[in-house]
């Protein structure tokens, strides 16, 4: 009676050991898409107050870069802007002046012309107010020159003020993705070198079991396909969740193994991609299981 009650319990712990009925069809690990969050512009890290693990919204202001030197450059830039719209004013209100001039000399030269017909004006008198018809034309020509020069200045400027504000946006790191902090590679203080990661960030909500098929298991899977994902609760116990195959590979690779007989290297398998909602249990690394 005794061998047949510790029968019955081996039987049970091998029964509580097993996924399920049969083996699993592929194996894996868990992984996430991974993202390095970096600076577009080099400075000192004037803020970076976030921790690893720490879960943050897409926006969320993670490091603040120091934007004094930009600042600098922007206010000599917004000088040379104002000065050169003061500028043009100044040319204009001149070329008002001499349209105002030019009327008053169009008015005379009609009338000197009128009397010149009627012999009551010298040829002098008319060759006088049209040589100062010619040099008041010639003295607008020039304002007007001097006017669109300045006009491309400040255009000039403003496009150099409108890279400085880019700038200046860019100093603030923002979050590209809701997720959770992994790794952080710098503190508050340090220098940020522009490209350099600051930060390695995931969406653990959603992960990824990745695995290989073989050949002869394709046509049994697709996707879109609900699946089984298996992985440890505990040493003696699995637990498991529905997931969805996201991807499979349009090409087959040799088995992924670290050490390879000559046997194994002519086996062929085809990656795939199964999409799980994580509800916290699942970390990247950790071994699974996929049932189809």
């Amino acid at each position: 009676m005794i061998r047949y009650y510790f029968i019955l319990l081996i039987l049970s712990v091998l029964t509580a050991c097993q996924s399920g009925d049969g083996e699993s069809d592929a194996y894996g690990n868990f992984e996430a898409i991974e993202t390095f969050v970096s600076s577009e512009v080099t400075g000192k890290a004037l803020q970076l107050n976030v921790e690893e693990g720490q879960v943050l919204k897409t926006g969320t202001l993670v490091c603040l870069v120091d934007t004094v030197p930009i600042v600098i450059k922007r206010d000599q830039l917004e000088a040379s802007r104002l000065a050169a719209i003061s500028k043009l004013g100044q040319v204009s209100a001149s070329l008002e002046v001499l349209k105002a001039q030019n009327e008053v000399l169009q008015k005379d030269y009609q009338r000197i012309t009128k009397m010149l017909k009627d012999g009551a004006a010298t040829q002098k008198q008319f060759d006088d107010v049209e040589g100062q018809l010619t040099v008041l034309d010639r003295q607008a020509d020039s304002h007007q020159a001097q006017m669109n020069s300045i006009r491309a200045e400040v255009k000039v400027v403003e496009a150099q003020l409108a890279g400085v504000w880019d700038q200046l946006r860019r100093c603030r790191v923002q979050m590209p993705v809701d997720g959770t902090i992994l790794q952080k590679y710098s503190e508050a203080g340090e220098m940020i070198m522009a490209g350099k990661p600051i930060l390695k960030v995931a969406n653990l909500e959603t992960i990824y079991l990745g695995a290989y098929v073989t050949g002869k298991q394709l046509p049994a899977i697709q996707l879109n396909q609900k699946v089984q994902v298996i992985f440890d609760k505990d040493e003696a116990t699995d637990q498991s969740m529905e997931g969805t195959i996201s991807w499979i590979s349009s090409s087959a690779e040799f088995t992924p193994k670290i050490i390879q007989t000559k046997e194994e290297r002519v086996d062929q398998v085809y990656a795939i991609k199964v999409l799980v909602k994580n509800d916290g249990r699942l970390k990247i690394g950790m071994p699974g299981e996929i049932k189809f």
